[in-house]
């Protein structure tokens, strides 16, 4: 789908998303200079052009239009937005994506098919792509010239329990993200898959959603039985977690998924499950795919941050087309 590339447009959506989901001020003996709806939409420009705090300042001090077409009368400084982005504390705003997908539903964008997919995510910020690539090489080729593989492992396992992970589940029609998961850590896909679809069932109007894809991370005889007898919601995933065995898979679902999902799935519908690899692909093209927090709370409200400012532009540029870049 298309996204909005315009800053200005974006952050007077999310101020009016904010209008209807935040309070209007955190503490009612604050100094009331701003509106937690203002400080979310700088917020919410901040994340769109990939900015620090500093940088979104300037930014707002160089076009102070933007500011007075939400009602701000000065341009707050970097610690008053740092400060406001710990005091929103994302992670735990369900609200904000729940109005925002009805938003998404009332412009008749919604589907009937969700797919879900999980990402990781860098914990320090690089410049391009290329130094991504070139510190990923250079990892391995200390770790397969160490003489001690035991410190070798023990550091790689120490950085996989602080890597961030996010799980998705989007719509395949629109590209908008019905639900997230940002956690810490890496880890099995298949305990993420119950809650990704409860929160998609539950936010799409008239529980429109009919069928579920995942990839063979969510495997799960359990998961079937959620998705197809608790939600009456048809799951397609391919039953081939574990080792690999002729033998036919124990439970009733993943015998099915071994018949359905056989051969190619080139124009079927399991063959749309890469619509979740589209999304996380393009908010990492879009949005950046580092982390400047620190600590695990704040890395997962800056993740959320990500789905709601994607969904934002997602929404604001639906009429054109479709894209999968800003650029």
């Amino acid at each position: 789908m298309l996204t909005c590339k315009s800053p200005r447009k974006v952050m007077l959506l999310a101020y009016q998303l904010a209008r209807q989901t935040l309070p209007t001020y955190s503490n009612k003996f604050s100094r009331h200079d701003f509106a937690l709806p203002q400080l979310f939409a700088c917020l919410v420009v901040r994340e769109h052009q990939r900015q620090t705090y500093r940088g979104v300042e300037a930014l707002l001090i160089d076009a102070p239009h933007w500011g007075r077409s939400i009602g701000m009368k000065k341009v707050p400084d970097h610690n008053t937005l740092c400060r406001a982005f710990h005091t929103l504390h994302l992670g735990r705003r369900g609200k904000l994506l729940d109005r925002l997908v009805q938003w998404i539903a009332l412009a008749k964008l919604l589907g009937r098919t969700a797919a879900i997919d999980s990402s990781l995510y860098d914990t320090h910020h690089r410049r391009t792509r290329r130094s991504l690539s070139r510190r990923h090489y250079e990892r391995r080729c200390r770790y397969y010239a160490s003489r001690e593989k035991q410190a070798a492992n023990a550091k790689r396992s120490r950085s996989a329990r602080s890597t961030p992970k996010l799980s998705l589940a989007v719509d395949t029609r629109s590209h908008a993200i019905l639900s997230a998961l940002a956690q810490t850590g890496m880890g099995s896909d298949c305990l993420d898959f119950e809650p990704l679809l409860l929160d998609a069932w539950r936010r799409t109007p008239g529980r429109r959603l009919k069928l579920v894809l995942a990839d063979a991370g969510f495997d799960s005889e359990s998961n079937h039985a959620i998705a197809r007898d608790d939600l009456a919601v048809r799951s397609l995933i391919p039953s081939s977690a574990g080792r690999p065995s002729p033998k036919a898979p124990v439970g009733r679902y993943r015998r099915l998924m071994r018949r359905r999902l056989a051969g190619s799935q080139a124009g079927r519908p399991y063959g749309q499950r890469a619509q979740a690899e589209t999304v996380n692909s393009m908010v990492k093209r879009n949005l950046g795919d580092s982390l400047r927090a620190r600590t695990p709370r704040a890395r997962r409200d800056e993740q959320f941050l990500k789905v709601i400012t994607h969904n934002l532009m997602v929404f604001r540029r639906h009429p054109r087309g479709s894209r999968q870049s800003r650029t």
